[in-house]
């Protein structure tokens, strides 16, 4: 099969319980399974991982970099999704 046939995939890897799981790299792969397998061969060689997710690229969406200030600028006008907006009882003394 030709690289133009096979599926681009995002690979992720968790390196231990409690641990967020990490982007490692892409590969090609037919499927979903095949893409596992791939993903285990490839970037848990050494045990480094406890836990592997493959997702295809085409299903991820995200924002771009040349647009942060736009995507990220309607929070700043939300005071109250910070912390520091409420203020503590009295009876606290550290946060």
């Amino acid at each position: 099969m030709t690289i133009e046939k096979l599926e681009l995939f995002e690979v992720f890897v968790r390196p231990k319980r409690g641990l967020d799981h990490k982007h490692v790299g892409s590969l090609h792969a037919e499927g979903r399974e095949q893409a596992l397998e791939y993903a285990r061969d490839v970037y848990t060689r050494r045990t480094e991982g406890i836990s592997i997710w493959v997702v295809k690229s085409q299903d991820i969406s995200a924002s771009q970099e040349d647009d942060n200030e736009c995507f990220f600028d309607p929070s700043d006008d939300k005071p109250y999704r910070h912390a520091t907006y409420y203020p503590l009882p009295k009876e606290i003394t550290t946060m």
